[in-house]
């Protein structure tokens, strides 16, 4: 695998971006995460993780169409790059593999 220099935080990050697609921006970033997580997190860690990423070609940005219920402010939205898409299955596999070699917690998840 190559090395992505992608460390946990981000690839936490990056996935959620990922999986919230058109609705990836801040706020709702951060709430997911915090969701899943179970704890609170700084809008500046989240918004530090995407500078980042994107600085490393994982993620690209637009803004979206200003809102009057955010006083006429636009959402950054952020969209994971074929790169980064290419990196998280490299992740997913690798994790998986060395899941799989151990055989007492490979057993228990597989019949979970």
């Amino acid at each position: 695998m190559k090395k992505t220099k992608l460390g946990e935080f981000e690839e936490l990050v990056l996935l959620t971006v990922a999986s919230l697609q058109e609705e990836a921006y801040g706020v709702e970033i951060k709430r997911e995460l915090e969701s899943r997580l179970n704890e609170r997190l700084s809008v500046g860690s989240i918004q530090s993780a995407l500078k980042r990423m994107e600085e490393k070609g994982f993620l690209t940005s637009e803004f979206g169409e200003a809102t009057q219920k955010r006083g006429g402010k636009r959402k950054r939205i952020y969209a994971a790059t074929p790169y980064a898409h290419r990196v998280l299955r490299e992740l997913k596999d690798v994790r998986a593999g060395l899941w799989e070699t151990i055989p007492h917690l490979a057993h228990d998840l597989k019949s979970a």
